[in-house]
């Protein structure tokens, strides 16, 4: 899985949530809107990590579709900290472009994930496309 560029991009993001959360809460002193942040921007890794041991093709597109939720979810934290002045233009433009690349990737994956499900669901069925 490390050559996984959504497991690589996930960490990384991941790792810029956690070192936010940090800068937040000993910089700003913002503790609410920081720990949902930390939550929603993490799990969306931890998802996409559960999604490699999924059950089913159906379990896959499932846990990767959490973590797309999770990731608009963050990104609903990354613009509230922002009209509320807890971080500036320029982190939010920085941040919100990873986000934005991430729900990107997860879109891309999920649709060709369900087509290719589909495609053997009508295989199975004995119907042709």
């Amino acid at each position: 899985m490390k050559d996984n560029i959504l497991y690589t991009k996930s960490m990384a993001f991941a790792i810029r949530c956690v070192n936010l959360y940090k800068h937040l809460t000993t910089e700003k002193k913002e503790f609410v809107l920081s720990k949902q942040l930390l939550r929603s921007g993490t799990s969306i890794g931890a998802n996409i990590r559960e999604s490699r041991n999924a059950q089913s093709p159906a379990d896959f597109i499932n846990k990767l579709s959490i973590a797309l939720k999770e990731a608009d979810e963050t990104q609903y934290w990354f613009e509230l900290l922002h009209h509320t002045d807890f971080i500036t233009e320029e982190e939010f433009t920085s941040i919100n472009a990873d986000v934005d690349e991430l729900i990107s990737i997860l879109t891309s994956v999920i649709k060709k994930a369900k087509t290719k499900l589909t495609m053997n669901i009508n295989q199975g069925l004995g119907v042709e496309k």
